[in-house]
């Protein structure tokens, strides 16, 4: 299995002026790497939506990557918007599934189809134009620079480790995602010199 935190290294070495959508706990490890925090939009209070919001930017600015940290539990809840990614194919589409096994904000249940759903899989089935998985941060390490020059959609499932937040860190509100997605929203519209509210 792989680090989730190395392997969040070597695309902020990628990244570019990629605008990086994590979703809950991948937001966790993406706020210890990232250098360009008004170009991050954490999704952590959006379960589920994290894909199809990180598709919804990649549609309305097609010169600019965009890079979904989703989890398998969060895709899990919203498995059409795998179907939706590919029938619209955005060029600039970089889809990572932190594939866990389980719901790793909640405290560590499992997800249903640990071990056996293969993400990859239903990606190439759901018609991405490119797939990957991997267990292992090297073999990640060697592909990433040519999954990330790849034109979109591109879906990358990677078996990482869980990074879950106990029960008592959620009873004491230590261990929760950074709580900056209005302003992430706002900062990444002012980037795009779009007003708010409008």
């Amino acid at each position: 299995m792989i680090d989730q935190v190395e392997m969040m290294r070597i695309i902020e070495r990628l990244r570019g002026d990629a605008v990086v959508v994590p979703a809950m706990r991948a937001n966790v490890g993406w706020a210890e790497v990232s250098n360009n925090v008004r170009r991050d939009v954490p999704a952590s209070g959006a379960m589920g939506k994290t894909c199809s919001f990180g598709l919804g930017v990649a549609l309305a600015r097609p010169e600019i990557k965009v890079i979904v940290f989703d989890g398998d539990g969060s895709l899990l809840m919203n498995l059409g918007s795998l179907v939706t990614a590919a029938n619209k194919a955005p060029k600039n589409f970089y889809h990572f599934v932190m594939d866990n096994g389980v719901y790793a904000t909640t405290g560590g249940q499992e997800v249903p189809g640990a071990g056996t759903t293969d993400y990859a899989e239903l990606g190439r089935a759901a018609g991405y134009a490119h797939t990957y998985e991997f267990d292992d941060l090297e073999d990640f390490a060697t592909q990433a620079e040519e999954f990330m020059n790849q034109e979109g959609p591109v879906l990358i499932a990677c078996k990482v480790v869980p990074n879950i937040r106990l029960p008592e860190d959620r009873a004491a509100g230590r261990g929760a995602p950074a709580r900056r997605a209005p302003q992430a929203i706002s900062e990444l519209m002012e980037d795009f010199g779009v007003a708010a509210g409008r």
